[in-house]
């Protein structure tokens, strides 16, 4: 699983996803990617059900990039515990989406296999996607 080997604070607040992302959105090292289109958290487990399905379909031909970290740690509390007595411990860790993000790249396989394992692993992820390729970054 993902997750940060050191952070400057154990705990975060929970914070808000704003307007559309400022960077990561576009093709840097694939030719197919697929980006996001809603805000949401994707935790960390999440992350890795898609980056499986992905390469699962692919057979493990080409190469795949994940675009995205989990670094933001997000606590909870046991289940039947009375209010009050501080934040929860740590539970997992999860990373903030903006729309038009890339999450994944992928190169080394056709066009059509390239779509396939995209909306399998899209298939995975809270948000709303799309698949994007070099092509249609450079005609538009």
């Amino acid at each position: 699983m993902l997750a940060p080997r050191k952070t400057k604070y154990r705990k975060a607040f929970k914070g808000r996803i704003h307007g559309v992302t400022s960077r990561g959105d576009c093709l840097c090292f694939g030719s197919f990617g697929l980006k996001a289109l809603s805000p949401d958290r994707i935790t960390q487990r999440q992350i890795e059900a898609a980056r499986r399905a992905i390469t699962r379909y692919m057979k493990r031909m080409g190469r795949v990039w994940i675009r995205i970290f989990p670094d933001l740690p997000v606590t909870s509390k046991p289940a039947e515990v009375r209010m009050g007595s501080g934040k929860g411990s740590v539970d997992r860790w999860v990373c903030r989406v903006h729309p038009g993000r890339i999450l994944f790249e992928i190169d080394g396989v056709s066009e059509e296999d390239a779509e396939r394992a995209l909306l399998l692993g899209a298939a995975k992820l809270p948000v709303y996607t799309r698949i994007v390729s070099r092509e249609m970054r450079e005609g538009s």
